[in-house]
Formats: C-alpha cells, structure tokens, sequence
C-alpha cells in the first residue's frame, strides 16, 4: 500500500488589523474561509496550525484529521493573540522546530511546507537568520498577503481602532516583507486583495511539490501458508472420491 503526502504548517497573523475590512467581510475572516479550501485541497496531507502577532502559539498539531483543523480554523479570532504588532520570527521559528523536531528518518524525508499569511510589516528582529535556517532546512516556504494598498478602518468592539492622537486608523497592506521572506527563501509569494485571490495558484504550486511516499507495506507471497491447507483439502477430497464404503443395510 502507497500513499504521497506533505506535511504543512500554516502560520495566520491575528493582529488587530486582520478585522479591517477592504478583503470584505474582513481580512480573517476571507482567510478562515480560504483555509478551509486549503484543508480540503490537501485532505491526504498532515495539516499543522499557528497563531502568532509578535507571539506565536501552536494551535493545532500537525494531523489528518480534516473536522478538527476545521473547528480550529472557525475559532480563529484576534482576541487569540497578544496584539503589539507583527513579527515573523517566533511563528516561522516554532513551525520550523515542529517540522524537524521528529526524529524518525521517514519524517526527515518528508516534503515539508510553511504557510505564512499576514497582511502587514515585520517588526521582528531575527527573521532573517531564522528564514535562513528554513531555507537551509530544506523547507518550502510560501507568503500569503491579504488586504489592499487603500486599505480600511479596523473595526474594534467599540467602533474603529485609533491611534494616540484619536485619529482612526487606516491598515493597508504591506507587501514588501512578504515577498522578501519569499525571496529570500527560494519560496514565492502570492497575494488575496480586492480584485484578485492567489489561493488557486497556492494550492496549484504546492500540488507540483513531490511528497513522501508516506506508508510503504509490502506482503511477502512466499510466507503465506494456505496453500499447505489447500493440499490437505485436495488429498482429503481425492480419497473421499477413490474410497469405496460398503454400506451395511438391516
């Protein structure tokens, strides 16, 4: 038996400014709804999945299991994270650790995949060195930016985020950290906004990508021992057929 398969930690940037609104009806939740496509798209593959903002928490394990990752997905808020700005660093860190941390040579062999969505600037200090640890890993790395250069208002529980003079706050997006991490890893960046969704073209790539032949099990024939049960079946039936029994009737 046979199976192809990849493991792929997706990392989603909960950051206040995932609740603005020019990706309608808002950047995250554009997202929850892609992400469950991406799940359904890769059902044969181990899915893993983080939250970070300038932290970063594992929020489900790398598993098959398609209706938890979905139940995790619809939880996903910004109220999930500590909101004091973006950094790439400890999300693509901890989804590095993760995908080598096994110590199985069949999990060394996998094909395994990073997906970092976000809309926003890296504020983080050792992005670098760590995408260069992804890279040298062996890891294919993806960027996925959401929102638009107009951009929006971030709506907030009372109305709309603002900044320390009062004045309300317009998030748009930031592309240019995304497509350097993609850059600078060998990866490739894509990009939802307005008038476009790269998440076809995502799941398209990662497709071409060769996975590991996941579970191998070969039966040995010769160990099959029916046969000598089969013989005994044969001679017993033979001996019915060329045995004559004399019935005796009173």
């Amino acid at each position: 038996m046979k199976s192809v398969g990849k493991d792929i930690f997706i990392a989603v940037d909960l950051s206040t400014s995932m609740n603005a609104f020019d990706v309608q009806p808002t950047r995250l939740e554009k997202v929850k709804f892609e992400l469950n496509n991406i799940v359904e798209a890769f059902s044969s593959d181990r899915i893993g999945l983080i939250i970070f903002s300038n932290e970063a928490f594992v929020q489900c394990p790398l598993t098959f299991d398609q209706n938890a990752l979905n139940v995790f997905i619809e939880t996903l808020n910004t109220n999930l994270v500590p909101n004091a700005g973006t950094d790439f660093g400890p999300p693509l860190e901890m989804a590095l650790d993760k995908l080598t941390g096994e110590e199985s040579l069949a999990s060394q062999q996998k094909s395994k995949i990073i997906i970092l969505i976000s809309d926003g600037e890296d504020f983080g200090e050792e992005t670098a060195s760590i995408a260069k640890d992804v890279e040298e890993s062996g890891i294919k790395l993806f960027t996925l930016g959401v929102g638009s250069d107009k951009g929006s208002k971030i709506r907030t529980g009372r109305g709309f985020k603002k900044d320390r003079d009062g004045n309300e706050v317009i998030s748009k997006l930031d592309t240019k950290s995304l497509k350097k991490l993609a850059a600078d890893t060998g990866g490739k960046y894509f990009e939802i906004n307005t008038s476009n969704n790269d998440v076809s073209r995502l799941v398209n790539t990662i497709n071409k990508i060769e996975g590991e032949l996941r579970d191998t099990r070969q039966v040995d024939v010769s160990a099959n021992k029916y046969f000598y049960f089969l013989l005994v079946a044969l001679a017993l039936i033979l001996l019915d057929v060329l045995t004559s029994v004399k019935t005796i009737r009173i």
